[in-house]
Order: structure tokens, then sequence, then C-alpha cells
């Protein structure tokens, strides 16, 4: 399947299936939302999940994103670049944050909270990286 054409799908999703590979090489799945810019799917993550401790280890992972028909859906390969986690309410991951909940949801009732909250719960902004791409997209 053409990249572009099963990005093309997946801009127009939200969420996704994350597979990352544990310390054994198993695969672990994790149920994310994300925003696609281009081949990149941005999404924040929690600091102390399985997920990101796999993906510090091992940056390679794949995202399937469904449709509601079983039958139509698109699958990537890629790498995750992870940043920091967040520290500051108002350092830089924060700000990526507050762009991300922005472009996804709109405008918060309190950025303030939402700040600090981004910090307590030691998020961090991920950017997976498509490098091929297969599936099922109708004509």
């Amino acid at each position: 399947m053409e990249l572009a054409t099963a990005l093309a799908y997946a801009a127009g999703r939200r969420n996704a299936l994350l597979t990352t590979l544990r310390s054994d090489g198993r695969p672990q799945q994790s149920v994310v939302f994300y925003l696609v810019d281009g081949d990149r799917f941005t999404m924040s993550l929690t600091a102390t999940r399985a997920k990101t401790k796999n993906l510090r280890r091992d940056p390679r992972a794949a995202l399937f994103v469904p449709s509601d028909d079983v039958f139509v859906w698109a699958g990537f390969d890629g790498h995750v670049e992870l940043t920091d986690v967040a520290a500051d309410p108002h350092d830089a991951v924060v700000d990526q944050l507050v762009d991300y909940y922005r472009r996804g949801n709109g405008e918060h009732d309190d950025w303030e909270a939402y700040r600090r909250a981004m910090v307590e719960d030691q998020r961090l902004v991920a950017t997976f990286v498509a490098t091929s791409a297969t599936g099922i997209l109708p004509d």
C-alpha cells in the first residue's frame, strides 16, 4: 500500500493500537489517541507506562488504525521519537502538549490546571514516524 494513501486515511481517524517491543522481544499493545502531521503521528504518553519504557529501550513500533468496518484498516511500521518528560508547567514539553490538546480538542477550560496536570502525570510527547504501510482501504 502507498504510504501517502494510508496516511490520508489515518488523518481522518483519532485512535490506534500501538505495538512496542518488550525487553524479551514479545509485543506489547496499547490503545492510543493521535494526530497526524505528514508522515508523523503525535501522541501524549505517560513516562511510567510500559509502552514508554519499551520505546526508550527500542524505538521500533507499529501502529494499527482501524475503521468502523473490520475489513477496512491501515497498519504502519516506523519508529518513535520521545521528548523529555514535562518538568515544569511552562517548559517546552508542556507547550507541545498544549498544542497537541488544542489541535485535537480545541480550547481547555483551565490551561494552568492542564499544564500542572501534565507535569504531575509525567507526560511527554511521542512522535511515531511512519516508514511503510499495509492495509485494506476502499478505492
